[in-house]
């Protein structure tokens, strides 16, 4: 069973914006990744199918495989180590999360289902059912 991580994206509203904020720092870096200051313990366990899974607005939105783990120096000396993930991000069922600081392990029963493609997304529904659905996490 795969272990994977969650982490929030820090100012970012929507997945739209979390697509566009990734693509610009692909151009900059060459893949897409994140820094963290220090190796996951059970960085084997993640790459065995685990994905990161993104806090967006308070709420579980996405996911991405995590594919590699790459120690780093950055341009101060420091240690760092680069999470690197798939581009493709899998919208997932919506799940409320408290904010917390960097990222977590997340077991695999406790991370949200994936949508199934096509789902409307609330799309014809009345704002508030939307909004009302969303805080629920059913959409």
């Amino acid at each position: 069973m795969p272990l994977h991580m969650i982490k929030l994206a820090v100012g970012v509203s929507d997945l739209a914006e979390l697509r566009k904020l990734q693509k610009l720092r692909r151009k900059q870096r060459g893949f897409y990744c994140f820094y963290t200051r220090n190796m996951p313990r059970q960085h084997r366990e993640i790459l065995d199918g685990g994905s990161i899974y993104w806090v967006i607005k308070g709420q579980v939105q996405a996911r991405q495989r995590i594919i590699g783990f790459l120690p780093i120096v950055n341009k101060e000396g420091e240690r760092r180590h680069l999470i690197k993930y798939q581009a493709t991000l899998h919208p997932t069922y919506l799940q409320p999360r408290r904010a917390f600081q960097g990222w977590r392990y997340l077991l695999d029963k406790d991370a949200p289902p994936d949508r199934p493609k096509g789902k409307a997304g609330g799309k014809g529904m009345p704002p508030r059912m939307v909004a009302e659905l969303r805080e629920l996490g059913l959409l």
